[in-house]
């Protein structure tokens, strides 16, 4: 199972501690979106290949076109948060409303109930296990937001499982897309996302991929695009992160799509026996927020 995700945001919504007047900002810099979104559309439609689309609210707002564009495609419309803010820097009340208006946003170009997501970062950690119950409310039905391995702004490096399961948080139950993760030397990574994507060679991530039973993808619009602008204020850890190698991005996911068959979050959920999928039950985690 080869599951392909994009996490649809422009380039200057790189992970922050966003400032109140953030949108102002953000309106003086150049939109660059359509440019990478070209770029993954056409590979798809040239594998004719699937794939889930976790879309920030603002770009719903702000880009409605790239909205109606992947639903008219038949592509799965997944929420990506509304402003693109790390889940566990955001109290309860923050989470849902801002995760409601993602939602909402999209709801209101597609017409249809959004049942996929996945939090800006992977940012679904120990503390804020609440945010199942918060996804539960709204109306999700499936999350890709747990990373089984350390990271920098998210990571959950206790979580059993690196293949789909159900989460089990109080009363509620959540099917779980986590992101694939490889193991060497008792180390866990991935290879088939954002900069690690960009990072590792490409005969060594094909190999990975090759001899597993689950991979899951992640990939950015800002991820092919190599003459976007360098964003102000970033650490030198999160530049090589999200700069390296973007100029042989495309390439490698054209070869990625012709090398392997993928499918969406959509086909994969049919094709799962959840009676018989590993049950993670994340409520001994206390609540502290």
């Amino acid at each position: 199972m080869r599951i392909l995700t994009f996490d649809i945001e422009d380039w200057f919504h790189i992970l922050q501690k966003y400032p109140d007047d953030i949108l102002d900002k953000w309106s003086n810099y150049e939109v660059r979106i359509h440019q990478g979104m070209d770029k993954i559309f056409k590979i798809l439609d040239e594998n004719n290949i699937k794939a889930t689309f976790f879309v920030i609210g603002y770009i719903a707002r702000k880009h409605p076109e790239i909205v109606k564009r992947i639903h008219d495609l038949g592509y799965e419309v997944g929420a990506h948060s509304d402003m693109h803010k790390v889940a566990y820097t955001q109290s309860r009340k923050q989470y849902g409303e801002d995760l409601s208006n993602c939602i909402n946003s999209l709801q209101d170009i597609t017409g249809e109930k959004i049942v996929s997501y996945r939090a800006p970062g992977f940012s679904i950690k120990k503390e804020n296990v609440w945010a199942f119950e918060v996804l539960s409310e709204l109306g999700i039905k499936y999350d890709a937001s747990i990373f089984p391995a350390s990271r920098e702004d998210g990571g959950f490096d206790d979580f059993a499982e690196s293949t789909p399961s159900v989460i089990k948080y109080k009363g509620v139950k959540i099917k779980e897309f986590p992101m694939s993760v490889n193991t060497v030397f008792g180390k866990r990574f991935t290879v088939t996302g954002g900069g690690y994507f960009r990072f590792f060679p490409y005969r060594f991530m094909r190999k990975m991929i090759a001899r597993s039973n689950y991979t899951m993808t992640y990939f950015h619009p800002r991820d092919f695009d190599s003459e976007q602008p360098m964003l102000d204020g970033l650490s030198l850890k999160r530049k090589f992160k999200s700069y390296y190698n973007l100029s042989k991005s495309y390439t490698k996911l054209k070869q990625l799509a012709y090398d392997f068959d993928f499918i969406d979050i959509r086909q994969a959920e049919k094709m799962i026996d959840w009676d018989q999928a590993p049950l993670v039950d994340l409520t001994h985690y206390s609540d502290n927020k």
